[in-house]
């Protein structure tokens, strides 16, 4: 479990890293991804293009 935990805190830190670059590609703009503030930092959840993006390397290695 706590691997599981390690790897999805991981998956979105480098989402974040790359934000920038994902929401030039349309990534990050989706109804379940939340930008909210608090304590004077914003924050991205990315969670529709987590599972978008999930759904997409399945697919591509089902058929690999």
């Amino acid at each position: 479990m706590l691997r599981w935990l390690i790897v999805t805190f991981l998956g979105l830190l480098l989402i974040s890293w790359f934000r920038p670059w994902l929401e030039k590609m349309g990534l990050g703009k989706l109804p379940g991804d939340f930008h909210f503030k608090l304590f004077g930092r914003e924050w991205f959840i990315p969670l529709a293009s987590t599972l978008l993006f999930s759904f997409v390397l399945s697919v591509i290695a089902k058929f690999l």
